[in-house]
């Protein structure tokens, strides 16, 4: 079984491994249910760790930067399926319902959800596409899916209207905390941008009366001195560090250190 599986392009996904898997780097574009059907799940952002267990499910907000830790049960494996909620298909939904949301969110941006007998038998009924992903009738029944997933959760949680419901732009951020908080995330800068309330070109203009320089040549600066103080004073070996400071390759990592330092990482560690 290939992992993930999409059961509807886009929409639903089946994730399925057997052995522990840690993805740095996840951008939350979407908001997003994930149901976990064994194994557990584990979410951690610059403000907030949220872990969750078999038959548990997380309501998580659009626009967030997060580490995701997949860990299956000793001799089980892990499974989660995941439905992403776009904000085209919920503004469809909210015009449909004539809801009318006049304040922004302001709530947690990640929501565990009572589970009940409504939802179980939700995503029970997903499971028959997982087994048959290529039928025609799965692509017919995906917005219907999501359409029913949206209504049961407002079923379980009608408070969770402003969180669904919220087109409005993102607030300007504090830049220079959101930036120290969360550098190590290997992303394009105009995914910063983006989760700061900013255009590209305003987050450029900002970023630099802030931090008096560019911001890829901020990030590659922090990112290095962050990794000279892990290898000085937690004697962390330069294998273990380097993705987590969001570098692409070892060597990449080596090749920039050096050439800031004017010694490799494993030479500095010595």
């Amino acid at each position: 079984m290939t992992n993930p599986i999409e059961i509807i392009p886009g929409v639903i996904f089946f994730s399925y491994l057997s052995t522990m898997r840690k993805e740095k780097v996840a951008f939350m574009e979407h908001n997003t249910l994930v149901l976990q059907v064994s194994g557990r799940f584990s979410l951690e952002t610059a403000t907030e760790k949220i872990s969750m267990g078999i038959g548990e499910m997380l309501l998580i907000q659009k626009n967030q930067l997060g580490e995701l830790t997949k860990t299956p049960l000793e001799g089980g494996t892990y499974q989660t399926i995941v439905i992403s909620l776009k904000e085209d298909l919920l503004r469809q939904i909210a015009l449909e319902e004539q809801i009318e949301i006049g304040q922004k969110y302001l709530g947690p941006p990640n929501v565990l959800i009572p589970a009940n007998d409504f939802l179980r038998a939700f995503f029970q009924s997903v499971m028959p596409y997982v087994a048959h992903p290529q039928e025609r009738i799965t692509q017919a029944m995906g917005k219907l899916k999501v359409r029913e997933a949206v209504h049961l959760l407002l079923h379980t949680k009608p408070e969770l209207e402003t969180f669904l419901f919220d087109f409005s732009e993102p607030y300007k951020l504090d830049m220079e905390k959101f930036m120290l908080s969360n550098f190590h995330y290997n992303v394009p800068v105009e995914q910063f941008a983006r989760l700061t309330g900013r255009s590209l070109a305003g987050f450029k203009r900002d970023f630099q009366k802030i931090f008096g320089m560019a911001p890829r040549h901020w990030l590659q600066e922090r990112r290095l001195a962050e990794a000279r103080h892990l290898i000085e004073t937690k004697h962390k070996k330069p294998s273990a560090i380097y993705l987590e400071l969001g570098f692409e390759s070892l060597s990449h990592f080596s090749h920039s250190f050096k050439r800031k330092y004017g010694k490799s990482p494993t030479e500095w560690s010595v």
